[in-house]
């Protein structure tokens, strides 16, 4: 069984858990899961985040604003934030950054929260976990005028993006679309990431990898999409697996 999973995106405060939420985190260690970050979309879901870390070892918490939540954002909010970083696992700014796809905040709503929260990772020295969906031009002038560190999560820009983004010294994560049937871009994307700079994730319930579409994702199923990736970068599926939880042990300053 494939071991040291670090999954570095997850949703378990998401509805889709409500009926068996504890069951399903308590598995998890048994099925070679080591460490779960999971990641809020908006002022509920960070307490529901923080209070997954509070209950269980290998669950840490990020908090953030997304996109689709941008027009609720307000300055005070960025003190809500800071405060909650101060607790013992909270290890990130995130998930934050910009969908056009959706467009359920006005764009240049989206952009000045967006670019807001990236000042205030700055500013408490911590990552960032940006969301880029279909507003890749955008996502990169922030980045390449803040250059903060972090992580673009559910990766879905081009191979020649991916460079940029690595000059910045961020890191790269992929998930289940690695597995999928027209997946081209996203393998010649996950192609040109060095080992020492990707990651793996679920963005569970979402994203549930090939062949078990679908259904619900949890943090077991990393299993495929490590299986993919490693077949991708010629290496064995467990050394692929030990280096990206290093990988995310490095981002999120976590100590091991």
């Amino acid at each position: 069984m494939l071991h040291h999973i670090f999954d570095t995106h997850a949703h378990y405060d998401d509805e889709r858990f409500d009926g068996d939420r504890e069951a399903v985190l308590a598995s998890l260690p048994s099925k070679g899961v080591h460490a779960v970050l999971n990641a809020a979309c908006d002022k509920k879901s960070c307490l529901t985040s923080i209070e997954l870390s509070r209950s269980y070892d290998f669950i840490y918490a990020s908090v953030g604003i997304h996109p689709h939540s941008a027009d609720e954002f307000s300055e005070s909010d960025t003190e809500l934030l800071a405060g909650y970083t101060k607790l013992p696992k909270v290890v990130a700014i995130g998930e934050i950054g910009l969908d056009y796809h959706y467009d359920f905040s006005p764009r240049e709503t989206q952009k000045l929260v967006f670019e807001r929260q990236i000042q205030l990772a700055l500013e408490l020295d911590l990552p960032i976990i940006v969301h880029d969906r279909e507003a890749h031009a955008d996502t990169m002038e922030l980045l390449q005028k803040y250059r903060p560190r972090g992580i673009l999560h559910c990766y879905s820009g081009s191979a020649e993006m991916a460079k940029e983004i690595l000059k910045l010294g961020m890191y790269i994560a992929f998930g289940g679309a690695v597995t999928f049937k027209n997946a081209r871009k996203t393998l010649e994307a996950a192609a040109a990431v060095p080992l020492e700079r990707l990651l793996v994730e679920t963005d569970c319930p979402y994203m549930t990898p090939e062949p078990l579409r679908g259904t619900r994702c949890d943090s077991s199923l990393i299993a495929y999409t490590a299986q993919k990736l490693a077949e991708l970068h010629g290496v064995d599926p467990q050394q692929l697996l030990d280096r990206t939880c290093k990988n995310a042990y490095e981002v999120y300053q976590i100590a091991e």
